[in-house]
């Protein structure tokens, strides 16, 4: 089983967050204390990450089913980036599950680019030999403004290691980068939430996403990137909680 945070909030459908590469629960807790407000939310470590059980595999079918295992009612899901690509796949396999699904940033997509550029860099940090934070920092090397940052949330300073299993995430990259075939129908309400500088949700990308998720609607977050959520938060979340809340169709 994931390991879980968890966010009381009023009654309601409780919304289910799946974090992306490298990150963790905690990196969603702000945000995921805001969203509380109107309804239970619950933030999982993804499996190799955090304080999760490390697995052989980071296959989008293995991530799916950790969600599902989570999941012991109907639930509105928020996915970023891999996490959202597991979302999705989870959507489709167990639409009974969800009431409505939110994909932040990432499509149905495989993508060319490799996220080996900062496993390379965790690599090169031995953590037995980190007394601090900057000695890591330095250690990681040259990585775009606010990279370093956010994988250094992963480094656990007391154990001295990463909350992350870098042979798997190594070993599954084409997997991570991929996107499964899987068949299967979320006819839900769905919402494609981009940042508008972001090249990650693509007009060509629309004809697939609607084939799987005829109800999508697609939305951008102005001045924001991929790390949309950490980027614009406060229109993150009110573009989240607008969508949550609007009355069901019919």
């Amino acid at each position: 089983m994931l390991n879980t945070v968890r966010y009381d909030g009023p009654a309601g459908t409780p919304l289910l967050i799946a974090h992306g590469l490298f990150g963790s629960a905690r990196n969603w807790g702000v945000i995921a204390k805001r969203l509380s407000a109107d309804r239970p939310v619950i933030v999982v470590d993804m499996r190799n990450h955090g304080n999760s059980p490390w697995f052989d595999s980071q296959s989008y079918a293995d991530m799916a089913a950790d969600l599902a295992e989570v999941i012991d009612q109907p639930m509105d899901v928020l996915g970023h980036s891999m996490g959202g690509k597991a979302a999705m796949v989870l959507a489709l396999k167990h639409p009974e599950k969800l009431r409505r699904l939110i994909v932040a940033d990432i499509a149905p997509v495989p993508y060319q680019h490799t996220q080996m550029g900062p496993l390379s860099a965790m690599r090169r940090v031995d953590p037995a030999k980190v007394s601090n934070r900057n000695d890591a920092k330095e250690q990681l090397g040259e990585l775009e403004p606010g990279v370093a940052d956010f994988l250094l949330q992963s480094l656990d300073m007391k154990d001295k290691r990463w909350r992350l299993n870098l042979d798997v995430l190594e070993s599954d990259m084409p997997q991570i980068v991929g996107f499964p075939d899987v068949t299967g129908i979320f006819d839900g309400p769905t919402l494609f939430l981009s940042g508008a500088n972001s090249s990650y949700v693509l007009p060509e990308h629309r004809p697939i996403i609607r084939s799987l998720f005829p109800n999508a609607k697609f939305a951008k977050i102005p001045g924001a990137g991929h790390w949309l959520h950490a980027e614009k938060p406060r229109e993150f979340e009110a573009a989240a909680t607008a969508f949550l809340n609007m009355p069901a169709a019919g």
